[in-house]
């Protein structure tokens, strides 16, 4: 019996480190057990949800801002349970949603050269669920058309 031993295409693909001055250093992400990204990328900021006490919040930082964050950093904090889940809107760069164990929905205004303090006030909040909201997706082609969905199994 003869074996045959497959060759892969990509035996000659080599990646490379990429240096510490472009990467994000120190952002403690949060360790909730929800199945998410954690973070959610548009042309202008990354946004990253983290471990906040008393309550849930996410990071929202420019693209050209890498290297080590400052915990003092401003956040995007708002809700009273942990953040499950954020996206930000298609239509517009400044606009962000989450999702969160406290069962409602915030839409957030980013202001336009960043956060320079913690952003506290949602643009608007939604409620309605009854239990905790684990998903959060932007319509790509509608404007102002938001999902969100529990965790409910019915």
């Amino acid at each position: 019996m003869r074996r045959v031993v497959r060759q892969s295409k990509f035996r000659h693909v080599f990646g490379q480190a990429v240096k510490n001055d472009q990467c994000y250093d120190d952002i403690r992400v949060s360790r909730v057990t929800w199945d998410s990204s954690f973070c959610a990328v548009n042309p202008r900021f990354v946004a990253i949800i983290i471990e906040a006490s008393g309550g849930g919040a996410f990071l929202v930082l420019p693209l050209h801002k890498t290297g080590r964050i400052d915990k003092s950093y401003p956040t995007v904090c708002g809700h009273t349970g942990p953040v499950l889940d954020i996206d930000w809107c298609p239509h517009n760069d400044q606009v962000i949603a989450s999702g969160s164990e406290d069962c409602t929905v915030m839409v957030w205004q980013i202001p336009e050269n960043g956060l320079t303090l913690s952003l506290t006030e949602p643009v608007v909040i939604l409620e309605g669920h009854s239990k905790r909201v684990g998903i959060v997706a932007w319509h790509p082609t509608a404007r102002n058309v938001l999902l969100s969905a529990d965790t409910s199994c019915e």
